[in-house]
């Protein structure tokens, strides 16, 4: 029997990573730290929810900017993707690939999930706010692709 997923929660310490990004180079907490950070985990570069998703971040990326907030996308993907993804729809942000995904597992943001009628397991669309102690100030997921935005200016204040 599996064991349960993991749920996070506000006040919670972010779990520690230490992930490839697109471009070369890391991405870890360790770094973040000293200012807020937005982490949003999605299923799959180039397919459209993820698309849609990304690109509103895109198009409101300089909100999270003024507010002192660094932007990092995670998905399962491998960098080469995540690399096809940034160039072709112009993203501003750091996209990072799990594709092990324990890190998502770390974050609660992997596990069955209801596609179509059918249980699978994979990445439960997810979004954290990080203060620049590395504390959880706002969990959300199974996050609705076309209410993002809104839910993240109300619930951080932007």
């Amino acid at each position: 029997m599996p064991s349960a997923p993991v749920k996070l929660a506000v006040g919670d310490a972010a779990p520690d990573f230490d992930l490839p990004i697109a471009g070369g180079g890391r991405v870890s907490l360790t770094e973040l730290r000293g200012a807020p950070a937005l982490i949003w985990f999605y299923p799959a570069a180039n397919t459209s929810l993820c698309t849609r998703q990304a690109c509103d971040l895109r198009d409101h990326h300089q909100m999270f900017l003024d507010a002192g907030y660094r932007v990092v996308g995670i998905s399962p993907d491998a960098v080469s993707e995540l690399d096809r993804f940034i160039a072709e729809q112009d993203l501003p942000y750091t996209l990072a690939g799990d594709e092990s995904h324990g890190v998502m597992e770390a974050y609660g943001a992997w596990g069955e999930k209801n596609m179509y009628g059918r249980v699978v397991e994979g990445t439960i669309r997810s979004s954290f706010a990080i203060d620049a102690e590395g504390v959880l100030t706002f969990v959300k997921y199974r996050v609705g692709t076309p209410k993002h935005i809104a839910l993240l200016q109300e619930k951080l204040g932007l």
